[in-house]
């Protein structure tokens, strides 16, 4: 049981060594060859809001108290100035409550829900758009030191995606430094977490940067804008209507960031080109991720 008051904010990273989040599988190779690999746990967390079942998320069960205030969140059943009282887990149900002063009811709500490009389910409800076009993202800058030193530090440090695969990452920086580094099975989920972090801890996401491993979609675009972030960074590439909402309300979205390139389709005014590409190096191949010939 856990007292929703404000504590200083951890940094997370990930552990890709928690026995509770790999599992080794054998199988066979391409020659035939028998062989063990390690693949990443995925289990279901059912998050109920008060007496009320929200929804059950497939995830690889770290941090459920961010995932779960981070989910209501963005999907806006809570709002950032509501009261939580306390957050309750049970490893063994698999099931996460969160409580709060005020009685709540989304039962019509649910019913609208639409499913999204995310993988692993992840949802998005019509009332969002609204949800977002009142917010004012904060003024900010993003220096190309600062987005050469953030990419190059995300991918070369130990991480469950490098350790096993099949997952994606999200990671929230201050200028080039990494201060919470989430994963799941869905880009969904590991942003959820950060925006759980965020409430719980009181993090002013003002001067904060966003980056993730997935594309950058309307979801991505919208959970980002939610939190109060005004950068979103991707090592891959966009959607069409990523890019038109993120330009709505001025969001910076920059992607396919890989070694010197990188390319940003909204919010240019924040950009600060400080960075001598001379000194910058390309990717090492061996911290190449899925679809570097795409936009996975």
């Amino acid at each position: 049981m856990t007292t929703l008051l404000k504590s200083p904010a951890p940094r997370i990273l990930p552990d890709p060594h928690d026995p509770r989040l790999t599992r080794r599988v054998g199988g066979i190779d391409q020659t035939g060859a028998r062989v063990e690999i390690n693949v990443p746990v995925e289990r279901p967390l059912t998050l109920y809001l008060n007496a009320q079942e929200i929804v059950t998320m497939m995830t690889i069960g770290d941090y459920p108290e961010y995932l779960a205030l981070g989910y209501l969140l963005n999907q806006n059943m809570l709002k950032y100035d509501d009261m939580v009282s306390e957050v309750e887990y049970d490893d063994d149900l698999q099931v996460v409550v969160v409580r709060t002063a005020h009685h709540t009811n989304f039962e019509a709500k649910l019913k609208k829900r639409t499913q999204t490009s995310g993988c692993a389910q992840g949802t998005a409800f019509g009332d969002l758009m609204e949800a977002i076009e009142s917010i004012a993202l904060p003024k900010a800058e993003l220096r190309t030191s600062w987005l050469y030193q953030m990419t190059q530090t995300i991918n070369t440090m130990p991480s469950l995606y490098l350790e096993a695969g099949a997952i994606h990452g999200c990671v929230l920086c201050v200028e080039g430094t990494p201060i919470c580094y989430t994963e799941d099975v869905g880009r969904h989920n590991a942003v959820d977490k950060i925006a759980g972090w965020l409430y719980r801890h009181g993090v002013d996401p003002a001067d904060k940067i966003l980056y993730t491993t997935g594309r950058l979609t309307s979801e991505m675009v919208i959970k980002t804008v939610r939190m109060g972030i005004p950068i979103l960074v991707s090592r891959s590439g966009f959607t069409a209507w990523g890019v038109e909402l993120a330009r709505q309300v001025g969001l910076t979205l920059v992607g396919r960031t890989r070694g010197k390139r990188f390319i940003a389709l909204s919010g240019e005014e924040r950009m600060v080109y400080d960075q001598d590409l001379a000194y910058v190096e390309e990717e090492s191949a061996k911290h190449r991720r899925k679809g570097e010939g795409g936009d996975d």
